[in-house]
């Protein structure tokens, strides 16, 4: 009868330890492939909200001062920005408030003879630089709402960081020329064009390099109601 030799303590020792580097090896890419697909898919998510925001934004802003019923303008037509009460400046017609960062537009939508009494007719647009996001609100309700971006603290995907030198709202009149934040907000009816800028980072870092992803988006809008001569 011939001698059957099995395996020894220290071969299956050997084994298990083998095989446990092993695990562990295969577990570390599992987890750095799930990491970074997050990674991913938190910037593409990022990304998606600054675009779509974007084009929400210039969709709105060209209808400023769109009335189908000019013949129901008069002295009251027209309101201010936060109110919804008949506005001094009437001469601004759509764009009640105007500066780098924050912008206040309004719309006739359902053809009546006031502004305010339908959805969406008036919208304001606000940068919190401190917080880094921008709320919208509409119809001069009190509560802003969180529009790209949110509270630190909140889920969010993307802050949006624009600067004084990078703002979010830029003005020109009908030859090209910026009109100066001084001039503002006199220089309202003057406005023919609008630039968008939305310069934003991600919420989450980059797991390999330790720093946010960020990228520009911007557009120029006419708002072709504000512009037409009276």
């Amino acid at each position: 009868m011939k001698n059957k030799k099995g395996y020894t303590l220290v071969e299956i020792l050997i084994a298990l330890v083998l095989g446990l580097i092993i695990l562990s090896a295969i577990y570390s890419l599992v987890n750095m492939g799930q990491k970074s697909t997050f990674t991913i898919e938190r910037r593409v998510a990022a990304y998606q909200d600054a675009r779509t925001a974007l084009e929400m934004m210039s969709m709105e802003i060209q209808m400023a001062s769109y009335n189908p019923r000019p013949d129901f303008e008069g002295g009251n037509f027209w309101v201010s920005s936060g109110t919804c009460t008949a506005s001094t400046n009437q001469s601004y017609k759509g764009i009640q408030a105007a500066t780098d960062s924050s912008l206040t537009i309004e719309m006739n939508l359902d053809g009546s003879s006031s502004i305010g009494d339908f959805a969406n007719e008036v919208i304001n647009y606000n940068y919190d630089a401190n917080n880094q996001y921008i709320s919208r609100s509409t119809n001069c309700t009190s509560g802003n709402q969180p529009f790209l971006g949110d509270l630190p603290g909140n889920p969010r995907a993307v802050r949006v960081i624009n600067t004084v030198a990078v703002p979010v709202f830029r003005y020109f009149n009908a030859l090209g020329t910026e009109i100066a934040a001084s001039s503002l907000p006199a220089g309202i009816p003057n406005i023919a064009r609008i630039d968008i800028t939305l310069w934003v980072e991600t919420e989450n870092p980059d797991m390999h390099t330790g720093q946010r992803k960020r990228a520009f988006y911007s557009t120029s809008v006419i708002p072709r109601n504000h512009v037409i001569i009276k």
